[in-house]
């Protein structure tokens, strides 16, 4: 394999076309690049998947569902999906977090109706969420690039001050059980124990996003999202070979860049070789965090939830009070398995009627569980839905599940069950992979990292992708 000669093959080559490799390729051909999409599986997308899992006629999005971060994406605002076949569906409550009272909190489109069901936390939310929801267009590229000097140091100070602090302490802002379970349902999106320092950065990114531009389902599933960025990429003379897993680095074609969209466990695989020792070093100790079971389940009527907003919502976060969720989010990520689990929940079908054939629904869930588990969840998930919508487990006409083991077969990048391409803790926020100018660089020259194993990690924004692609574009490229 030749990475930098003078005459090769192309320009340069992105192995994995999940929305980050995807996103690589496109920016490095909208600069003008000759660019080869390689891609192991027989069709594109990493976890931007969708397929007929439990019965004929049910569309069931394989790994991600509901995407937030994608409405989000300084990446994905600049281009023209909907020419390329994607259409956003915004669900009418972005998301709902159910009370074993029969009450729920929402998060609403709008940021003042948001704060005043929230009764004598409206003041408080307010203060917490306005000034992001305000400041979030203008610094988005910087929260969710590398770490670096912002382009408006006021507006991430005052970022920092808030996102750095474990979800347990800055929830205490809040009066009420609502306002602080629905902040401690946002956090769990970290997948690591609340108690962590900079958990509540993803709570205040979902919430204001949820604010700004909603939390959006893609019509016809998430592939749709692959989809499109694939058609956007081949339009402008990008090329994709998909059924070609690459293990090797000698297997590729010659390029003056390589770009790879995998977990630091598959990199060293491929290509450790070309690697320092003490880059090999710091990539063998990456950590990987909890991993999730996930369950699909094909049903005969919408879930029944006792509370009507949740009926209105998205995505639904099942876990009761903020300290339960805190609790059971610290046990599965000391390895044990709790009995009421912090659940993540989608019902994409009361939306979009092109999931499911006329009159039926599906439903798309997971729970966090230890990394590398085995263990069914089936019964638990499905006992957690029933406690706030009692009758769901009747609707159930046909279900599929995935523990760790199968997840991790299905997506390689998925290690031990984990989605986020490592744990983002303070420790792995912004030197993921590994401590270095640049955490796109490898020590090998030409080799790069654009997966959510790069700041800023997890979730369907591109973003790793494209900060790894203008990396590649300075140093080699000279653009």
């Amino acid at each position: 394999m030749s990475i930098n000669k003078q005459h090769t093959d192309y320009d340069a080559v992105v192995v994995g076309s999940g929305p980050n490799g995807l996103a690589a390729a496109i920016t490095l051909q909208q600069r003008g690049l000759s660019v080869l999409l390689i891609e192991g599986k027989d069709q594109i997308g990493g976890g931007l998947r969708t397929e007929e899992l439990t019965l004929p006629g049910y569309r069931h999005d394989v790994c991600s569902a509901i995407h937030p971060m994608a409405a989000a994406s300084p990446f994905f605002e600049t281009l023209p999906l909907g020419e390329h076949g994607l259409e956003w569906i915004y669900p009418e409550l972005p998301a709902a977090h159910p009370f074993d009272d029969g009450t729920a909190a929402s998060l609403q489109t709008s940021l003042v109706n948001t704060a005043v069901s929230l009764g004598v936390d409206r003041d408080a939310y307010l203060k917490l969420l306005q000034p992001l929801v305000k400041s979030w267009p203008g610094m988005a590229k910087d929260v969710l690039g590398p770490l670096s000097i912002p382009g408006r140091p006021l507006d991430m100070a005052a970022f920092g001050i808030k996102a750095l602090q474990p979800a347990t302490q800055l929830s205490k802002v809040f009066k009420t059980e609502a306002a602080k379970g629905l902040f401690a349902g946002m956090a769990a999106h970290s997948i690591q124990p609340l108690g962590n320092m900079a958990t509540s950065a993803i709570a205040l990114v979902l919430m204001a996003n949820g604010h700004l531009k909603g939390w959006p389902i893609p019509k016809g599933g998430s592939q749709n999202i692959a989809s499109a960025l694939a058609s956007y990429f081949t339009s402008m003379g990008g090329k994709i070979e998909t059924g070609r897993y690459i293990s090797k680095l000698e297997q590729l074609p010659s390029a003056r860049a390589v770009l790879f969209d995998v977990t630091p466990k598959q990199l060293l695989g491929i290509a450790g070789h070309q690697f320092s020792n003490i880059y090999k070093w710091q990539l063998e100790r990456y950590r990987y965090g909890m991993g999730v079971f996930k369950i699909d389940w094909a049903l005969a009527e919408p879930i029944p939830f006792c509370a009507l907003d949740v009926r209105r919502a998205g995505t639904v976060h099942i876990g009761g009070t903020l300290k339960e969720i805190v609790r059971t989010e610290a046990e599965t990520a000391h390895g044990h398995h709790p009995e009421k689990p912090f659940v993540l929940l989608a019902q994409q079908s009361l939306f979009d009627a092109t999931r499911a054939p006329e009159g039926r629904h599906t439903g798309w869930a997971y729970c966090h569980v230890p990394h590398g588990s085995r263990k069914d969840m089936t019964e638990i998930i499905e006992k957690q839905v029933e406690r706030f919508a009692p009758g769901f487990r009747e609707r159930i006409l046909a279900r599929h599940t995935f523990d760790t083991g199968k997840l991790q077969a299905y997506n390689t990048n998925y290690i031990g069950g984990d989605i986020n391409g490592g744990i983002i803790d303070i420790r792995q926020l912004f030197t993921r992979p590994a401590l270095r100018r640049s955490p796109y660089r490898t020590s090998a020259k030409g080799i790069y990292l654009c997966s959510s194993s790069t700041p800023p990690g997890g979730g369907v924004h591109g973003m790793c992708g494209y900060n790894a692609a203008q990396r590649v574009l300075k140093d080699i490229f000279k653009n």
